[in-house]
């Protein structure tokens, strides 16, 4: 008599190797949603504060869409809406885009606390001395600015981390996703979240002592 077929197999080598590899995604669609985010965080930050009626009509009323809305109801309906208009585009791009938006959104009111946490004495100090109001930017905004919300932005880049596990809706095989199918295979679902968790662990905590040590250098 013949044994029985089994469909499940135990957590492997390879399948370690299989999440770390996910791994290496998730830390690839962070990066790149953080970086185009932030570059655009900075440039809506600005225009917040420095048109603000304006701005708070148009771009204003625009992010506060994209921070209300769930980011998973924003990354569907977006990979469902570029094929509309001819952008026939895989689930990293898709995924890229919604979390850079998203990131962007939230990096603009970080940028926008972080311009008016300089004085008004102080920047009317700097125009006195015959700064132009880009070298006020340049020479005190910024320097005085990215102190105060370095801290925040940290929070938002690390919250990105987490927050892209949500791109597995689309099918892209970032970290969760792995984790899905792995344990749709082997039936160890705490062996394989707790690998999970200790590669989210491995991608943030640098980001995060890193920016500690930058801040306690900027004190000292």
């Amino acid at each position: 008599m013949s044994e029985p077929i089994s469909f499940f197999s135990g957590f492997q080598v390879n399948d370690l190797v299989f999440l770390g590899e996910a791994a290496g995604r998730t830390l690839l669609i962070s990066a790149v949603s953080i970086t185009i985010g932030t570059i655009f965080g900075i440039f809506f930050g600005w225009s917040l504060q420095a048109s603000k009626w304006l701005a708070q009509t148009t771009i204003g009323t625009i992010l506060d869409i994209f921070r209300s809305v769930p980011l998973i109801i924003q990354l569907i309906l977006f990979y469902n809406f570029f094929p509309i208009i001819g952008w026939n585009t895989g689930p990293f791009a898709a995924g890229a885009v919604v979390l850079s938006i998203y990131t962007a959104a939230l990096v603009a009111n970080v940028v926008r606390g972080g311009i008016e946490a300089v004085g008004i004495p102080m920047r009317r100090a700097a125009r006195s001395l015959g700064m132009s109001y880009w070298q006020d930017l340049r020479y005190v905004v910024w320097p005085i600015g990215l102190r105060a919300v370095f801290p925040s932005w940290v929070g938002v880049a690390l919250s990105v981390i987490k927050d892209s596990a949500l791109v597995s809706v689309l099918g892209y095989m970032e970290l969760l996703r792995a984790s899905q199918i792995l344990i749709t295979r082997t039936q160890e679902p705490f062996i394989i979240l707790a690998c999970a968790g200790a590669f989210y662990f491995a991608l943030s905590y640098p980001l995060s002592k890193y920016s500690q040590k930058l801040e306690e250098s900027w004190t000292s």
